[in-house]
């Protein structure tokens, strides 16, 4: 708890995940929000309920998501989505649809060739808050993958392409991290969302180092079955 309390955000990614993780995010976005930390979710597709949308397309695409986002008179968000809101401590009916449309934070992700071609008229969209880029699967659609850690020439400006569509219509830039290291570089560059790590990748890497430590080094290994082969006799 007290490490999660010095995040600014913490992600879930229902992307890729079945119905039945539904029920388990919607009570996680209530254990982050109660440490002060903001709950950002990356839903399944284009649905537009909250908060983070991956394969985003086109200008009608980000339109549609504000409609989907928004209470009215901004969007056509139902009355009814508000019920979940006394997990948050003690928010009314009134107080929530009062400062929903300000407080939500509405994302898209740019990781698709045509995303990319539209970029410029994404960012224009109101209600649109924040241009991710999603580089794995944006090289990917550009036919330049990441591999071994290294970025094509292409992948890099079309990044730069993104950040800028951004800047230049007062919208927030984020970006996914592999590392520490590289999450600074990309908050020096400006970015102002950067995701710095994930569980399918911290929680391997912290179980490999513990065990190896755990282990010793191969001196330590022979010098103990030394010891045992000495204490045998």
């Amino acid at each position: 708890m007290e490490t999660l309390m010095v995040l600014d955000g913490l992600r879930l990614g229902n992307e890729s995940l079945t119905s039945a993780i539904d029920g388990a995010m919607h009570e996680a976005v209530a254990a982050i929000a109660g440490c002060g930390v903001s709950p950002l979710v990356r839903i399944a597709a284009n649905e537009g309920w909250m908060v983070k949308i991956p394969l985003l397309n086109t200008v009608d695409d980000a339109k549609s998501l504000v409609r989907s986002a928004k209470f009215p008179p901004a969007g056509q968000r139902g009355f009814g989505s508000p019920f979940a809101m006394e997990k948050f401590g003690g928010v009314t009916q009134t107080e929530y649809l009062q400062q929903a449309n300000d407080s939500l934070l509405t994302i898209v992700q740019v990781e698709t060739r045509d995303a990319l071609q539209n970029v410029d008229e994404i960012a224009k969209v109101p209600g649109i808050d924040v241009l991710f880029c999603g580089p794995f699967d944006l090289g990917n659609n550009l036919g330049h993958p990441i591999l071994d850690g290294v970025m094509h020439d292409e992948l890099k400006e079309a990044i730069a392409r993104i950040q800028r569509a951004a800047k230049e219509n007062n919208k927030a830039s984020g970006i996914y991290a592999t590392s520490g290291d590289q999450a600074r570089q990309y908050a020096d560059q400006g970015f102002q969302m950067v995701s710095v790590a994930t569980d399918a990748t911290s929680l391997p890497a912290h179980l490999q180092d513990s065990l190896k430590t755990a282990k010793g080094s191969y001196v330590h290994s022979a010098m103990n079955i030394a010891k045992g082969a000495l204490r045998s006799h």
